[in-house]
């Protein structure tokens, strides 16, 4: 079983328009209300492809509530934590050639009580899995050594942690030795403070999360694909994709799908990008299924180092984390 861990769920509110244009009035196309949050996600793509999983869901206000809701209705396992603090809302604007603009509230605090509240939650059911995903940003307020705590509380129990997250409490995270973490293209140039251009330069980057402490780096590329360094093993792969909707929880179902795939290697890695490349052609955050999975648009091998990336991330100005 894959238990979810989501301090900052949200609604998500996506809506299809033709164009973007400032200041002008927009007629949608078409809008979609679905749960939302990293781990959330994560949770729902494993439950539409029939792979045990619960997800721990601190709720509140209105929102919230639609939030849970909306999640019973999908027949999602959750273990439902209320809090004080209204549940934030989130708006994706999506143009018909991909492009994807967001709008996310940053959320609402959480005070020391409703975190010890949250934890104790993840802990009491953390007995039946296998993995432990706490992914997502931080709600205001959160110390940034959250997943790092959680990290070191399940690691003698011998159960595997994932995070996916992005900042300090992503650098905090790696010096408690997670089994996986999950960056994408920003959040690695982010963490390392390198500029990303080529395959080589994330390969590089992935060396480093793990001299810090992961012992696995899946780092997503977006159109590019993917990167997984795992042990003695480095693996590139992508999926090819014609007609991209909406890449919101892409990444989700990309982690989702490595899980299910057993979390190792190179046939893991083709869930991964099969899973994420099924999302992003789906409307709203919508989690593929079954029928929506197409394995054969998968090409896996080694990296080749020189291939330039078609999107890239400067250099963040500072180098936290030592060379591998």
């Amino acid at each position: 079983m894959i238990l979810t861990l989501t301090l900052n769920p949200s609604l998500d509110r996506t809506i299809e328009i033709a164009s973007l244009a400032r200041g002008a009035v927009i007629r949608a196309a078409a809008a979609h209300l679905d749960p939302g949050g990293k781990g959330v996600n994560v949770s729902r793509a494993l439950l539409a492809n029939a792979v045990a999983s619960r997800a721990v869901v601190p709720f509140g206000g209105d929102e919230g509530r639609q939030l849970v809701r909306l999640l019973a209705l999908e027949g999602l396992d959750m273990v439902t934590v209320p809090v004080e603090g209204a549940t934030r809302s989130n708006v994706t604007l999506a143009e018909p050639d991909g492009t994807i603009t967001k709008i996310n509230e940053p959320g609402t605090a959480l005070t020391p009580a409703e975190l010890d509240t949250v934890a104790d939650a993840v802990l009491a059911a953390a007995h039946e899995a296998d993995w432990v995903v706490a992914s997502g940003s931080l709600p205001p307020e959160v110390p940034a050594d959250v997943y790092a705590r959680l990290c070191r509380r399940f690691a003698g129990a011998g159960i595997h942690v994932a995070v996916d997250t992005s900042g300090p409490a992503l650098v905090a995270a790696l010096g408690a030795g997670p089994a996986l973490v999950k960056p994408n293209l920003d959040e690695l140039a982010a963490a390392t403070g390198m500029p990303i251009r080529r395959v080589g330069d994330v390969v590089e980057a992935a060396g480093k999360l793990r001299a810090a402490g992961a012992r696995t780096v899946l780092a997503s590329l977006g159109a590019d694909g993917a990167v997984l360094v795992q042990g003695q093993g480095i693996w590139y792969g992508e999926a090819a994709v014609s007609e991209p909707r909406n890449s919101v929880g892409a990444g989700d179902a990309m982690l989702a799908g490595f899980l299910a795939g057993g979390g190792r290697g190179e046939a893991a890695l083709v869930e991964a990008l099969a899973w994420g490349a099924a999302a992003v052609c789906l409307p709203g955050s919508r989690m593929p299924g079954p029928s929506d999975i197409d394995r054969t648009r998968v090409r896996t091998g080694a990296p080749d180092l020189t291939r330039p990336l078609t999107t890239h991330q400067p250099a963040a100005g500072r180098d936290p984390l030592p060379a591998p």
